[in-house]
């Protein structure tokens, strides 16, 4: 059975992973019987949001801990993952991405990896393995795939020209559709970049999933 490894930023959309977009991967890569680990980097969170106001509070979290929360505790430090032993990789949105695993939501087109992330993507990359990329993730993109690869991070253009600055090319895309660039074996949809509502999410994941399954069939 094909196994696929899932790199959480954290817990909750304004600081971490989409918890929403973590939990339809997890669904829909298990609908397609696909087995999973659940990854993320044991580093401290960029900041901490209330989640119930909007505001930043004065304390610390690990990305790690926090991720464990989704991952009902099975998971892992991404220091262990080891592309070797997995057929493709998934990368959730929310902040937790462009804040936590690169800093995009500050630098936008003069951001920065997370050097043990971008290995590990491009360890993956390098053995011709498939990644998903799910809502902002697609920004991660230009920083580890060949100049020109397709990815969509929806139809917002200002976001659209730093994925472009950064090297990828960017397609629009509705909220129930997926881009794919076939020679890469690079899968985003926009997810929550476009979704209002979890079933919304839900159709483009559920085919970013479905294409990833034909890729390691």
């Amino acid at each position: 059975m094909k196994q696929v490894a899932i790199i959480f930023s954290g817990c909750g959309v304004f600081d971490g992973a989409e918890i929403h977009e973590s939990v339809l991967t997890m669904l829909h890569l298990e609908s397609h019987g696909i087995t999973y680990k659940c990854f993320a980097p044991n580093i401290d969170q960029h900041h901490v949001i209330n989640h119930l106001t909007g505001e930043e509070q004065t304390q610390t979290r690990n990305v790690l801990t926090e991720a464990a929360r989704i991952a009902r505790g099975d998971i892992q430090d991404l220091a262990l993952l080891n592309p070797e032993e997995f057929a493709a990789l998934v990368i959730p949105g929310g902040f937790g991405v462009a804040k936590n695993l690169s800093d995009f939501a500050f630098k936008g087109a003069d951001s920065q990896v997370l050097d043990a992330l971008k290995t590990t993507c491009q360890q993956f990359n390098t053995q011709k393995k498939p990644i998903v990329y799910l809502c902002i993730a697609p920004a991660l993109i230009g920083h580890i795939h060949a100049q020109g690869t397709l990815a969509t991070i929806g139809t917002d253009p200002d976001t659209a020209a730093a994925v472009t600055a950064l090297g990828a090319e960017h397609v629009n895309c509705e909220v129930n559709d997926i881009v794919v660039d076939e020679q890469q074996k690079v899968i985003s949809t926009p997810a929550y970049m476009l979704a209002t509502s979890i079933s919304e999410a839900s159709t483009g994941i559920e085919k970013a999933i479905a294409h990833l399954h034909k890729f390691i069939s």
